[in-house]
């Protein structure tokens, strides 16, 4: 029996693990109901800073000391091992303790209306593009989302009405700990295959997950995926399908792209033409993400041509298909890809922006996903004119698997696309600083530490 959170009783929360990016989000929302925050973290940052300054009390390194007997509770990341000394100590003084999950699924309960964007990709696009539009409504949300949103400057808004909306990630099952009551999946596709079995393992997960849903619920499906019945059988709520196919509910016809090459398309709801959309964030998968805030705003019953409009101002979030800047006529771009589908989906809208030579850096990332789909991966790689190949960033991982990114040089090159690894990023600036040119466009892709690399080259 897992502990409710309620917003009207305060309670002394601690948080192993503070600085993450969702956790640091719910000690905020917290921070701003009144509780009592104390948390730690292996290293001081921006964040244990910003949370510092908002009231928590924050310790650098875990130690037993830093759990108190009056702490209510104890919150953890999936990455914190029950041998954690903290954890630990919070156990045998019989504190509860929850995952991060778990913590966020009964903090849900506190508010009438839950909006979880789930999907093996676009959930950081969509749920940042619904939470624009959901701001625009004036409905005044609570947001948690993966990513930095430059409208809120950051990746949390503490709102005052029953309106949440966060990302609901699939990884360990994290979602099935949550109470929707507006639940959307993007896309059921293989990933985080050192968790799942398979891919029928990965549905199963999504059926569960949208059986969340209460009956007076709405969920709102990507019409094309594969067997949708399987996904929606015995479901007692609304369900808004959305697509590029003629039987979905929300559907996008006519699509083209401008020279950016960001799309724009017939906008039709349950067969009525609602007007032409023109996206300002590249690529089809957008249009995907598009019609599934459009569909997500319909089931909320808000303005659906002011929520056209906000679509259209959404520039993006940091880390997706991001604009850096240029340098010696060379553009920068930087991409959080990190799954064959989403580099396949980046390269297609990155070759339609002029270019005269297409330069990828790309960091792997885990050593399980890599050892998974490295085949896939040299394919939508060798879309690309060349590939730079950084270390595989490890994140949670061991390299049990025996496995480099060098691995996929020679498969990459026998595909005819030129391609290089460097063991370190200074390498992989130097080359780039002597063999880059202008007119060519580059592009840093990972979900690791490889931002980096083209703010360095933007600095020199």
């Amino acid at each position: 029996m897992k502990q409710d959170i309620d917003f009207n009783r305060k309670q002394k929360v601690h948080f192993i693990g503070i600085g993450g990016i969702s956790m640091s989000a719910i000690a905020q929302v917290l921070l701003s109901r009144g509780f009592e925050v104390t948390g730690s973290d292996a290293k001081a940052s921006d964040m244990t800073e910003q949370l510092k300054n908002l009231g928590a009390e924050i310790f650098i390194g875990q130690s037993a000391d830093n759990i108190s007997s009056d702490v209510d509770m104890v919150v953890y990341t999936a990455a914190i091992s029950q041998d954690n000394p903290e954890l630990k100590k919070a156990q045998a003084l019989g504190i509860p303790c929850m995952t991060r999950a778990e913590f966020l699924g009964q903090m849900m309960k506190n508010y009438s209306t839950a909006v979880c964007v789930s999907g093996t990709h676009g959930k950081t696009t969509t749920t940042s593009m619904l939470s624009e539009i959901m701001m625009d409504a004036g409905v005044d949300p609570t947001i948690m989302v993966g990513g930095i949103m430059p409208s809120i400057n950051g990746n949390t808004r503490i709102g005052a009405s029953g309106h949440f909306i966060t990302e609901a990630c699939e990884y360990t099952n994290s979602f099935l700990s949550f109470f929707p009551t507006v639940a959307v999946i993007l896309n059921i596709k293989e990933d985080h295959m050192d968790f799942f079995k398979d891919l029928d393992d990965i549905r199963h997960s999504f059926r569960e997950f949208a059986h969340l849903l209460p009956d007076d619920g709405v969920l709102v499906m990507n019409g094309e995926i594969e067997e949708p019945d399987y996904i929606t059988e015995g479901l007692g709520c609304r369900i808004i399908t959305f697509g590029l196919r003629e039987d979905c509910d929300v559907i996008a016809r006519n699509i083209t792209c401008n020279a950016a090459a960001c799309p724009e398309f017939d906008l039709y709801m349950d067969g009525t033409f609602m007007g032409r959309v023109q996206l300002r964030v590249p690529g089809e998968h957008n249009v995907y993400n598009a019609l599934a805030s459009l569909a997500s705003a319909q089931a909320m019953g808000l303005d659906i041509s002011k929520a056209m409009k906000c679509v259209e101002r959404f520039g993006g979030v940091d880390r997706r298909f991001q604009y850096k800047g240029q340098t010696g006529g060379i553009t920068v771009i930087d991409d959080y890809a990190h799954h064959p589908d989403e580099i396949e989906a980046t390269l297609k809208a990155a070759l339609n922006i002029p270019h005269r030579k297409l330069w990828v850096v790309f960091q792997p990332h885990t050593y399980s996903r890599t050892e998974a789909f490295m085949d896939d991966f040299v394919k939508q790689l060798s879309r690309a004119d060349a590939v730079i190949l950084a270390e595989i960033y490890p994140a949670r991982e061991q390299n049990i698997h025996g496995i480099s990114s060098r691995d996929m040089v020679e498969k990459i090159r026998q595909n005819g696309t030129e391609c290089y690894y460097f063991p370190t990023f200074d390498e992989i600036e130097n080359f780039l600083l002597e063999n880059c040119e202008s007119g060519d466009v580059f592009i840093t892709m990972g979900a690791g530490d490889v931002v980096l690399i083209g703010d360095y080259i933007l600095g020199k």
